[in-house]
């Protein structure tokens, strides 16, 4: 059985998506990868979007209630919003927790340009903190 990352954020419809997929695409083959939210919504169209331009496929992707992993075992619990990190439930594993505090995309308003610019500015600092974290393990 691989060890599992899970990634929290408050709506498990943009950050943690975007890292799922980003883990998904540089660790799957050795780690198994969920994301949910402290307060699950729906997955962010321009999410989608943008992972797609690098070639990463999340629209099959859902939001999912942090409650359904707790009593889970994992290895990394990785937090990139500080909201999640603060409301996040204690998981009574030996996981190293992470947090990596990434500005909410989906809080931009404007036009649709205006939008996807702001998910690719957050989704390119995801992939660099998954990267190097890719790396390490």
């Amino acid at each position: 059985m691989r060890p599992a990352i899970l990634v929290l954020c408050t709506g498990n419809s943009a950050r943690s998506q975007m890292a799922e997929g980003l883990f998904r695409h540089f660790l799957g083959d050795r780690f198994e990868v969920h994301s949910a939210g402290t307060r699950p919504s729906k997955v962010r169209p321009e999410a989608i979007a943008v992972m797609a331009e690098l070639g990463i496929d999340i629209s099959g992707h859902w939001s999912k209630s942090v409650d359904e992993f707790v009593g889970r075992e994992f290895a990394y619990i990785v937090t990139v919003c500080d909201n999640a990190k603060e409301t996040c439930p204690v998981f009574h594993c030996s996981a190293q927790r992470i947090h990596w505090s990434f500005e909410d995309p989906a809080a931009v308003e404007g036009d649709e340009e205006t939008r996807l610019s702001s998910f690719r500015r957050i989704r390119d600092q995801i992939r660099e903190r998954v990267t190097v974290f890719a790396a390490s393990v």
